[in-house]
């Protein structure tokens, strides 16, 4: 037998939990919605305006009986929250097209849109968080951090859904790249894998500010950098460069390098 103390603690905490859509019915409802804007992922096209309609009038009302489920937690009804997020898609799907064009244009490896779609997991980690952001701005809690943590355990790329993410983001390979709560990121920026935009402190009491770095617009960021601390600006047009540990700001057209020494001895 269990000890009666152990039960009664878990009993409680069942019978006090609030009912929450699982991470499985939120995940699986945004991969519909990546599905239905890029059916390069699938098999299953659409015939029609009409049949294309009807699939986001069905997401819409599976979208507002998750959110009714939490509806406590909400700031405006459920369906109402819902429709708002569908109508907004469009401006999702041309940001997350002007990304595509970034990985195609910049990437000497990729050859075509459907390689970025089908296989890029930069494209994959970007699609989920844009998809997450526009929750996050309806102020819909909990479900944003569930998609992009669920995006992050696919690919090892780390974003949080209220970053500020502009158009044309490019990651190339990926992981390992930790981008945090109040980072903004500008226009054409490109970011390498091991890269961190994060805070240079972890102190709760700090939880409201600014607390990560500001990228512009046209910044390339190469593997390995730690850029840390919400008045950390890199000015436009700028390049990072790996290993680069930064936690003050740098002039637009500014180049960043460090310079590590490597010593090879030769044995006799």
């Amino acid at each position: 037998m269990l000890p009666n103390d152990f039960l009664d603690s878990l009993y409680n905490k069942h019978k006090s939990s609030e009912l929450f859509p699982p991470t499985s019915s939120v995940s699986r409802l945004i991969t519909k919605i990546l599905l239905i804007l890029f059916p390069e992922q699938t098999k299953q096209h659409y015939k029609s305006k009409e049949e294309l309609e009807a699939a986001f009038t069905r997401l819409e009302a599976e979208l507002a009986t998750l959110l009714t489920s939490m509806q406590a937690h909400l700031n405006a009804d459920a369906k109402v929250l819902a429709k708002k997020y569908v109508e907004d898609l469009p401006e999702v799907y041309y940001k997350l097209n002007t990304d595509i064009d970034a990985l195609l244009h910049g990437d000497p490896a990729a050859k075509s849109e459907f390689e970025v779609i089908r296989a890029y997991p930069g494209f994959y980690a970007i699609a989920f968080y844009r998809l997450a952001h526009e929750l996050y701005k309806l102020e819909i809690p909990f479900l944003p951090r569930i998609l992009t943590e669920y995006a992050h355990s696919k690919t090892g790329i780390d974003i949080h859904p209220a970053a500020s993410i502009d158009t044309h983001f490019y990651i190339d390979h990926g992981t390992g790249i930790v981008i945090g709560e109040t980072a903004v990121i500008g226009k054409n920026v490109k970011l390498y894998q091991g890269i961190t935009l994060g805070a240079l402190s972890v102190s709760k009491d700090l939880a409201s500010l600014k607390r990560h770095p500001t990228i512009e617009d046209r910044v390339v960021i190469y593997s390995g950098a730690t850029i840390l601390g919400g008045n950390t600006i890199i000015g436009h047009d700028s390049i990072i460069g790996g290993n680069v540990w930064l936690t003050a700001s740098v002039a637009p057209f500014s180049k960043v390098y460090h310079q590590p020494q490597t010593k090879i001895s030769e044995s006799n």
